[in-house]
């Protein structure tokens, strides 16, 4: 691995960096962001909320609509319950994440930023507050700090939008799209927080420097949270390409057997572990396997874990995270939910297996948001991964909370 970047720094046990250390270690902010969308365009860098789009060519699409009243979302509601990388982010290098938001105010003529923060982030929205406090007075003026609901779905970028405007965290049909008319109605530039960092560092190093970290073709580091039947859980710093046996390495390699890993969170997929270990994780290069990186979760279910009991367990968490705005959602995804369950808790029935089969073909793409699509992509794959499972699983599982 490469040394770190967006971690780099003082010891992350020791709490937010200050902005007298910051700028100590890194420089003062560049004065303009004259050329950056230029910059990231040449670097690769793409978004690490979950869709991977590249960063200049969304920053250039709200920039070109925008007449001096754009608006920065800095998307900190990490809802996804297995990944800590942003909060860790938000807990220790706050300033970074500012750095980023700031020139992307610049670059996309924005007078505005609002940092969404998941209200259960109690730590990370203290440290953000103290740092936006330290920040010079122009920059503090025009940014504040708001709170998203402990809900899987508040993190979207509709839904996001949609908080600002009216305080209900739930996403909303698209089109327009929040680079087109979002908060106020005017473009809104939504990045999740890491993205952000890693802004802050092209800015002043170049996009020479971002490509020089990299596996297997792929460019930069990414923060990832490795989960589940490994020594040492918790988030990691890796070159992007690096294979998910080489990151479970890093934390330590795996206290038992491993059965599947789930790769991009619980909107993600369940991996066989024989194909898991040899694949990079890098968003272009899981897109190419029909996978996705998503949030940069991967968890290890040792084979000791059922499959079925585990994949009905994310199953309910989803269906219950439902905004209930829709029926193939709202109806959809709960009607899937509880054939899970029925399977996970009677054993076996073809029937069921069939529902779900049927089910999850018909409720994706019908949805008012993307809940539906993620959800169901995740079942696919679990019905794929875990096909002997479900096919002779026996009664045995009571439900537990996910």
């Amino acid at each position: 691995m490469s040394e770190l970047r967006v971690l780099a720094g003082r010891d992350l046990m020791a709490g937010p960096e200050s902005l007298a250390d910051h700028v100590r270690r890194l420089g003062p902010l560049p004065p303009s962001g004259h050329g950056l969308v230029e910059t990231l365009d040449r670097s690769g860098v793409v978004g690490r909320g979950g869709a991977a789009f590249p960063l200049g060519a969304k920053w250039r699409s709200v920039a070109a609509k925008s007449r001096g009243s754009a608006v920065v979302i800095v998307n900190g509601a990490e809802g996804e319950p297995q990944s800590r990388k942003d909060r860790l982010l938000m807990t220790t290098r706050p300033h970074l994440i500012f750095d980023g938001a700031f020139l992307a105010t610049r670059a996309v003529h924005a007078n505005q930023v609002v940092v969404l923060i998941g209200e259960e982030h109690e730590a990370a929205r203290a440290a953000m507050a103290r740092a936006l406090g330290d920040r010079p007075e122009p920059e503090a003026r025009i940014a504040r700090i708001v709170s998203a609901p402990n809900r899987y779905v508040a993190g979207s970028s509709s839904a996001a939008v949609h908080l600002v405007n009216t305080g209900i965290g739930t996403p909303t049909t698209t089109p327009p799209h929040p680079h087109e008319r979002g908060v106020g109605g005017t473009p809104t530039l939504v990045q999740n927080v890491e993205s952000l960092a890693h802004v802050a560092l092209i800015a002043r190093h170049g996009d020479a420097w971002y490509r020089s970290a990299g596996r297997r073709g792929a460019s930069g580091t990414l923060l990832i949270t490795i989960a589940g039947a490994v020594a040492g859980p918790g988030v990691l710093e890796i070159e992007a390409g690096t294979t998910v046996a080489e990151a479970v390495a890093l934390a330590g390699g795996t206290t038992e057997p491993t059965g599947a890993v789930l790769i991009g969170g619980y909107f993600g997929a369940w991996v066989d572990a024989a194909d898991a270990w040899d694949l990079p994780l890098d968003a272009a290069a899981l897109r190419a396997r029909g996978l996705s990186l998503g949030c940069g979760v991967v968890g290890v279910l040792p084979k000791s874990s059922c499959g079925v009991c585990a994949t009905a367990r994310v199953m309910r968490f989803l269906a219950t995270e439902s905004s209930a705005q829709c029926g193939p959602c709202f109806f959809g995804l709960r009607a899937l939910a509880d054939a899970c369950d029925r399977l996970a808790e009677r054993g076996t029935n073809p029937d069921d297996i069939e529902r779900l089969q049927r089910w999850s073909t018909e409720v994706r793409g019908r949805g008012a948001c993307h809940h539906p699509d993620g959800a169901v992509m995740f079942l696919q794959s679990a019905l794929k991964t875990f096909s002997a499972a479900f096919a002779s699983h026996p009664a045995h599982w009571r439900r537990q909370p996910a």
